[in-house]
């Protein structure tokens, strides 16, 4: 009996989540394994070799999954990416939703004294410049794992709400594969890491199915935490709980950070037009 791949589109989702990962894996292995064995006195060299590789062959295999498993040549559209004006617009729009927000959360703290601000000791062009570039790189290679990919299947199965929660869920949980130790340290940034997705899902949803808006929201959080973090802009005081300014130096896992990804949804929303002013 011979097996046709359309058949996978039949399968529940975590199955069909676990066969793309695990072809994934099988696809990635060969080439990170000897990466690992011969250059691993080099960690940075084989982190930065063994994601590219990863990514360059997800980027492969969703292709041949949209059109094979799914029969969708268009595969970028199905996924939410389109290069038209619209999405365009949305993308810079959420980035300067995004970057507003990190810019304003720390100038809140440091209006409230919970931060020092430190004048920069290094090139602040070069940081700008080069922070948009890596914010824009690793958000659209998440917003189309996450928010692309992953949403498109949960949506295939579940209603809405609840494919918002698994994909939340998985965002925030699939940031944790770390050693036991650190992630304990870090775990009260799963909150904070819940509701991000949470957004990203919710701004997908908003723009009618495009990642424009959701991969520049999450651009704009990277880039305006990096400008500060890298930039040396700001150093936290060693009396204010990280509780309060951000649990392991990320402004968005502490009380005031989730005050402001309250404000961002709220924003969202209202710019939708499902809240009335």
């Amino acid at each position: 009996m011979q097996f046709k791949v359309t058949a996978i589109a039949s399968y529940p989702v975590p199955v069909r989540l676990g066969i793309f990962a695990i072809l994934l894996l099988l696809l990635w292995s060969p080439f990170a394994i000897p990466l690992y064995i011969f250059f691993g006195d080099r960690p940075n060299l084989v982190s930065i070799s063994t994601m590219a590789i990863l990514y360059i062959e997800f980027i492969g295999l969703l292709r041949f999954w949209s059109k094979k498993v799914y029969q969708n040549p268009r595969w970028l559209h199905y996924y939410g990416i389109e290069a038209t004006r619209y999405n365009g617009i949305a993308c810079l729009r959420g980035l300067s939703l995004g970057l507003i927000l990190t810019l304003s959360l720390f100038a809140f703290e440091l209006s409230l004294g919970f931060l020092e601000f430190i004048s920069p000791s290094v090139t602040l062009i070069k940081i700008i410049a080069e922070g948009l570039i890596i914010a824009v790189l690793v958000s659209f290679s998440e917003e189309l794992l996450f928010r692309g990919w992953i949403l498109n299947e949960l949506d295939q199965n579940y209603s809405t709400k609840i494919a918002l929660l698994i994909n939340a869920l998985l965002f925030a949980a699939l940031h944790y594969i770390k050693p036991l130790s650190e992630m304990i340290r870090t775990l009260p940034q799963f909150p904070a890491l819940f509701i991000l997705g949470a957004i990203l899902v919710q701004a997908r949803r908003l723009e009618r199915g495009k990642l424009g808006k959701s991969i520049g929201i999450h651009a704009g959080l990277i880039w305006g935490y990096y400008i500060v973090k890298v930039g040396g802009l700001i150093e936290n005081l060693d009396y204010i709980p990280s509780w309060i300014t951000g649990i392991d130096g990320n402004p968005l896992a502490g009380l005031i950070g989730l005050a402001f990804l309250g404000i961002l949804a709220y924003t969202n929303l209202l710019a939708a037009g499902f809240i009335n002013k």
